[in-house]
């Protein structure tokens, strides 16, 4: 995707892919989510937890950018280094199968957003919607096809473009803010004891983990940066921007209208709740700026899928030919088979009820797979003091960081639920098929004897959620 001595990205660009890869739709629900589930006093517990188990996760990407720098593809290279070519593969076909579904429930909700103003587009799954969704799809494949740079360089504009409504959003409930409302709403609720306030919590935690998928956004192009110290700080820096803009936008409706009214709420409920304070023009205004926002992560994870896919094929974990390379030094074929996938599921959309949610909480499940490896991994090199030599006094503070970071990301696995992870089974071991047959093609052995133990249980997590589909148990 570029060559080794062009396409570089500044420490401005790669920060802006984190930014641009985490700010998408999840922010502009924020208002309802939180206030349907729970209070101020809840909110700030949450995002206490969900912000530092992310910054450990953070941290735990920016260790392994600085210390292995010669592992230039994020997500997948991480995985294969630390526990083989199967888990590299799983994590690498996981996270590109997330990045098609994100870019499809985004294409869902454009349209469904438009459908409020248009009736033609419905919920986003019309025929019209699909349509419009598919000329969308196919203008931006052609786009990217011009050059990695140039769409970076626009994801970068893009992004600077979709925060300006959200900062504006900031700063009219900041004029706006009732301290009676606020103190009104703190609690969450008249009574409340300290189980129900872990219950509120609780209801939270999925939530804060959509809003912060992409956080790996500039590892995964760590291959491009000038500087290989920017990939850290750029990791660093994206998600404080991004943690201080999502936490400002939950705790500010607190102050302008009662808990009740938030949960009330349509979605986007951040156009609803700047409506109540300023008027109409409020709602067109931030439903303009979700349409930029979601089209600027769909580029950011179009990036980011194709250029794992290429990576990996690069690296003889996919078929070959997904690491050919036009004229401007882009992947083609691996961006012909993403788009070719989300096109397939674009269609699909039509025989679902609720495509959206579906999608996002599929996509929060799937992502947590390879973030817990990548966790592990980093702890595994802290542990062993594997490139330590040089600064031993950093060693204990890594290994803490991504100690917790890998028991936050296995306790999210966790709370997903059954039927996410049975989902996620389906569709790992369907993809270990493509597997099978490139090792097959490199005369390897298939599996380690704990490749076997992996594949074992992924496969009976695939044949119980293939029977819950089957019995009714599991439904979609």
């Amino acid at each position: 995707m570029g060559s080794e001595g062009t396409q570089k990205l500044s420490l401005f660009a790669l920060t802006g892919m984190v930014i641009g890869s985490m700010v998408g739709a999840g922010i502009f629900s924020l208002p309802r989510a939180f206030g349907s589930a729970t209070g101020p006093f809840g909110a700030l517990i949450a995002w206490s937890i969900a912000g530092a188990g992310m910054y450990t996760l953070a941290r735990a990407f920016r260790v392994l950018a600085e210390r292995k720098p010669e592992l230039d593809a994020g997500v997948y290279a991480y995985a294969k280094a630390g526990f083989g070519h199967y888990a590299g593969f799983l994590s690498a076909f996981g996270y590109w199968l997330v990045g098609c579904i994100a870019d499809v429930s985004y294409w869902v909700l454009i349209k469904s957003t438009l459908g409020a103003f248009f009736p033609v587009f419905g919920d986003g799954n019309t025929v019209a919607a699909v349509l419009a969704s598919s000329v969308g799809l196919w203008l931006f494949h052609f786009m990217i096809l011009r050059g990695i740079k140039e769409a970076a360089a626009i994801n970068t504009i893009v992004t600077v473009a979709k925060i300006i409504p959200i900062l504006i959003f900031i700063l009219v409930l900041a004029g706006a803010f009732k301290a009676d409302v606020f103190r009104g709403n703190f609690w969450g609720g008249e009574d409340v004891t300290a189980t129900g306030v872990f219950a509120q919590i609780r209801a939270t935690m999925l939530v804060t983990v959509f809003v912060f998928i992409g956080i790996e956004g500039a590892s995964v192009f760590s291959r491009h940066a000038k500087r290989r110290s920017d990939v850290g700080w750029a990791t660093i820096l994206g998600f404080a921007s991004v943690l201080c803009l999502m936490v400002l936008v939950t705790l500010l409706p607190y102050a302008v209208l009662e808990r009740a009214q938030l949960a009330g709420m349509r979605q986007p409920s951040m156009a609803a709740v700047l409506e109540s304070v300023v008027g109409p023009w409020g709602s067109l205004f931030v439903s303009a700026g979700l349409l930029v926002s979601v089209l600027g992560a769909y580029l950011a994870w179009s990036l980011i899928s194709i250029e794992v896919l290429f990576c990996a094929a690069r690296n003889g974990d996919m078929p070959r030919v997904l690491a050919r390379e036009n004229s401007n030094k882009v992947p083609e074929a691996a961006l012909w088979l993403t788009n070719g996938i989300i096109q397939l599921f674009l269609i699909s959309t039509l025989f679902s009820q609720d495509a959206f949610t579906l999608m996002v909480k599929l996509t929060s499940s799937m992502v947590l797979v390879p973030y817990l490896l990548v966790a592990a991994y980093a702890f595994l090199v802290a542990q062993r003091g594997d490139t330590y030599a040089s600064r031993p006094k950093e060693r204990p503070r890594d290994l803490i960081f991504a100690g917790i970071a890998t028991a936050y990301t296995a306790l999210l696995i966790y709370a997903a639920g059954l039927k996410f992870l049975l989902l996620s089974a389906i569709l790992y071991t369907l993809g270990t098929v493509l597997y099978l047959q490139i090792r097959r093609e490199q005369q390897k052995p298939l599996f380690t004897l704990g490749e076997w133990l992996v594949f074992a249980a992924a496969l009976a997590g695939c044949l119980l959620g293939i029977h819950g589909l089957a019995m009714g148990y599991i439904i979609i």
